[in-house]
């Protein structure tokens, strides 16, 4: 097995908001010939990166140097973000979709409403992308922006983010605890996920609430998918799942991926980056422990988090293959883990 084969498909990037922040289109041109971040066409050519969940996401004001020296310490719990208005979330949004469609133009990537699209692109040049809202502040209460945007090709979204949405509420960042933090669904919330299951927009459980993610498997049709979710067995961050959790998500032929960020893998909770591979097939064995090979893939968070040190670019995904292999996964089970999982969902979310 080559190194960079099997291909990643992955369940979540946040290189649209580090291109937005870098000035938008005018610095999508980076992504092309190679920029200093996680992902860019060279480095997920050098490391088989095949593509993945392209996040839009709107940013809360965050003094960044406090949170990281929160996230340090053994314990500590953020404050929830404010809101976000539709009025202000949404040109963020048509801002940074309309990234994701300048890379397709640029001949980076192509956006994939179907999961035989993604199979065609993967390996061929381009990574094959999803768009994916992560916090649903640019959905108004009547959907009519969800109906628009699914035209345009939208097929995943997270109702929240960390910060509460007139759909939701999301869990803080906050060690140790679990996310059993506050009230569930709005009937706004309900309506939204109705309308993801009908449209076959799948809906991420990542972010929400352990009161809102059972909301969500009482109402939904579809498998439940959490996007970059880890094992609170074995980190007690209030962002990861519990074993309870993670059987619904079995029951209901799901889907979970492991989540890079080193905050949700050290058994401590820390944000920091000294994490070796092994942690995160911990979490690996976890996960397919409870939810089963067919169900486990990846979602790095890259782009948007502190991540291990010998994966800070996708160029090092080779490094997590080789662990693999080396932990005793036969090549069967690391195609299933790097991307046939995440097909297999797909198919089945958006009724292929």
């Amino acid at each position: 097995m080559e190194d960079t084969t099997p291909l990643v498909f992955d369940g979540h990037n946040d290189v649209l908001l580090k291109l937005y922040r870098a000035g938008g289109g005018s610095a999508s041109e980076s992504f092309v010939t190679g920029r200093d971040g996680a992902i860019d066409l060279p480095s997920a050519m050098a490391g088989g990166f095949g593509g993945g969940f392209f996040a839009v996401y709107v940013p809360s004001p965050v003094d960044l140097d406090f949170k990281m020296e929160e996230m340090a310490k053994a314990t500590y719990d953020l404050p929830l973000p404010e809101a976000i208005d539709w009025e202000d979330a949404f040109p963020v949004v048509m801002s940074q979709a309309a990234i994701l469609f300048d890379l397709e133009q640029k001949g980076a990537l192509t956006v994939c409403t179907t999961a035989a699209q993604i199979r065609a692109t993967l390996g061929s040049g381009k990574l094959a992308a999803i768009f994916h809202i992560e916090g649903a502040e640019a959905i108004d209460a009547e959907l009519n922006t969800l109906e628009v945007l699914y035209r345009a090709g939208l097929r995943s979204i997270g109702p929240v983010w960390s910060r509460p949405t007139i759909f939701g509420h999301g869990v803080p960042f906050r060690y140790p605890s679990d996310g059993d933090i506050g009230t569930g669904l709005t009937d706004h919330g309900l309506r939204l996920v109705k309308r993801c299951n009908e449209l076959g927009i799948m809906v991420d459980l990542s972010h929400l609430n352990e009161a809102g993610f059972w909301d969500v498997a009482r109402h939904s049709t579809k498998p439940l998918v959490a996007t970059h979710s880890n094992a609170h067995a074995i980190c007690p961050h209030s962002r990861n799942l519990t074993d309870k959790q993670l059987a619904a998500i079995r029951e209901s032929d799901g889907m979970v991926g492991l989540n890079f960020a080193v905050a949700f893998l050290r058994d401590d909770g820390r944000m920091l980056a000294d994490v070796p591979l092994e942690q995160m097939l911990r979490h690996l064995d976890h996960l397919i422990e409870h939810v089963g090979e067919d169900r486990v893939g990846l979602g790095s968070d890259y782009d948007g988090a502190v991540v291990p040190e010998d994966l800070t670019s996708c160029a090092g995904l080779p490094k997590l293959r080789q662990a693999m292999a080396r932990h005793g996964y036969d090549d069967a089970l690391i195609a299933k883990l790097c991307h046939e999982n995440w097909l297999r969902v797909l198919e089945k979310t958006w009724g292929e």
